[in-house]
C-alpha cells in the first residue's frame, strides 16, 4: 500500500486506483526519437487521439523505494536487453467521472505527481499483445514524492519536468508541450472508461527515454510538485 503526503498537510493519501491509464506519444520530441525505442505502434506522425494503454497497480512503488528488473528477463537471452525510465507527470481523479466535457476537467483531478512509466522494452517490442506486460512488471510504476492539491499548482499545464540517471540530466522538457493536454486527455479516457476515485492517468513523457541497469539512481522532477528518486536493482536468481 502506497502512501503519498498531501503537500502542506499532515494528511497522506492512499493509494488504491481501480485503473491507470497512461499516454503514449504525448510529447512530439519523443515522437521524433521513437526509432531509437524500436516499439510496435511508435511512429513518427503525431496521433490524432491521444494513444492509451493500461499499467497495473502493482507497478506502483513510493519515494526511494527499489526499482526490481527481474530475473526472468536473463532466461530470454535478449541482445540488447533494454529498461527504460520515462519521466511524466501523473494525476489522481477525484470523483465518478463519464464523458466529461473539457472544460469541466480539473472539477475531477485530485492532485498531481510525479510518475516513473518504467518500461521494459523488448517485451514491449515483442510481445504479440502489445504493451501490456512491458509496462506492467512489479515495481515499474515509481510514484510520488508527494501529491499536489490542484488548487496549490498555479498552472499544471506550464510545469518543468526533467529526469536525472546518476545526477546527469536526461530529459528536460516543459508540461505546455505536451500533444493532448490535461482537459482533452480527462475528456477522451472517460468517454471510453468511468473514471473512478483513486484512478491514475499518466500523461506521457518527453524526449530523452533510455536505459536503467543495476545500481542507477533515477530522479524525475516537476516544479511545483517535488523529486521522486528510486534507485534500481537488477533482482538474485533464486
Amino acid at each position: 500500500m502506497i502512501q503519498l503526503p498531501i503537500a502542506q498537510s499532515s494528511k497522506t493519501y492512499t493509494l488504491a486506483p481501480t485503473k491507470i491509464i497512461a499516454l503514449g506519444l504525448n510529447y512530439k520530441d519523443h515522437i521524433a526519437e521513437s526509432h531509437s525505442v524500436n516499439v510496435q505502434g511508435f511512429t513518427k506522425d503525431t496521433p490524432e487521439e491521444p494513444v492509451l494503454f493500461p499499467k497495473t497497480p502493482n507497478v506502483l512503488i513510493g519515494n526511494w523505494e527499489k526499482i526490481i528488473i527481474p530475473a526472468f528477463l536473463q532466461d530470454y537471452n535478449f541482445k540488447d536487453p533494454r529498461v527504460d525510465y520515462e519521466a511524466e507527470m501523473a494525476f489522481i481523479i477525484s470523483k465518478k467521472a463519464k464523458n466529461v466535457a473539457p472544460e469541466n476537467a480539473y472539477d475531477y483531478i485530485l492532485g498531481f505527481t510525479c510518475f516513473n512509466d518504467v518500461s521494459q522494452r523488448n517485451l514491449q517490442t515483442g510481445d504479440r499483445s502489445g504493451w501490456f506486460r512491458g509496462k506492467s512488471l512489479d515495481t515499474f510504476g515509481p510514484i510520488g514524492p508527494e501529491l499536489v492539491p490542484r488548487d496549490l499548482l498555479k498552472d499544471p499545464q506550464n510545469l518543468n519536468i526533467s529526469c536525472r540517471l546518476n545526477g546527469k540530466t536526461v530529459q528536460k522538457s516543459n508540461t505546455k508541450y505536451m500533444i493532448f493536454p490535461i482537459p482533452e486527455i480527462i475528456a477522451f479516457v472517460s468517454k471510453n472508461f468511468t473514471l473512478m476515485p483513486g484512478d491514475i492517468i499518466c500523461t506521457g513523457t518527453p524526449a530523452g527515454v533510455g536505459p536503467l541497469k543495476h545500481g542507477d539512481i533515477v530522479e524525475v522532477e516537476i516544479e511545483g510538485i517535488g523529486v521522486l528518486r528510486n534507485k534500481v536493482e537488477e533482482e538474485n536468481r533464486r
